[in-house]
């Protein structure tokens, strides 16, 4: 079996059982809703015992609950054909600029890293309709200035 077939496979059981991420997740537990989901839709990992949680939840096999717990191949082709993805990586061409100056005066020269990263998602009622509220928590990993001098900083960390 591939992975991507497992992740079918696991969609095909939600429908069936009638089950909301929020209930999946709820059962599993253990970390992020966010991760778990991902996981499940083969993006992410799922440590052992929460791939074990997951394989009992769906009815896997020791096989496809091994495979949960493997790395995976991350990704999807560029740029994304649906809407809601699409929608991010227009937030990104336009603010992205903006957030990259306001970040590096704070921060100096560096990223925000998406592996030690946190999000979280909300619904927030609204007059005109609800709005989506992620916030996302990444921390700065400073360049570093390899082959720098005595006296020159060696990473890009703000200056003062």
């Amino acid at each position: 079996m591939r992975r991507e077939e497992l992740t079918e496979k696991i969609l095909d059981i939600k429908r069936a059982n009638g089950w909301t991420w929020k209930h999946i997740t709820s059962e599993i537990g253990g970390m992020s809703p966010v991760l778990i989901v991902g996981a499940l839709l083969g993006q992410m990992k799922l440590v052992k015992p929460l791939a074990k949680k997951a394989a009992q939840l769906f009815g896997l096999s020791e096989a496809e609950e091994h495979m949960l717990n493997e790395v995976p191949y991350r990704g999807t082709p560029m740029p994304p054909t649906d809407p809601l993805l699409y929608r991010f990586y227009e937030l990104v061409m336009v603010n992205g600029p903006a957030w990259k100056a306001l970040i590096e005066e704070e921060f100096g020269d560096g990223i925000m890293s998406a592996i030690d990263f946190d999000m979280e998602i909300e619904r927030l009622p609204h007059a005109k309709g609800d709005r989506v509220r992620l916030t996302m928590s990444g921390k700065f990993l400073p360049y570093k200035y390899y082959g720098n001098e005595q006296g020159i900083a060696e990473t890009g960390l703000k200056e003062d």
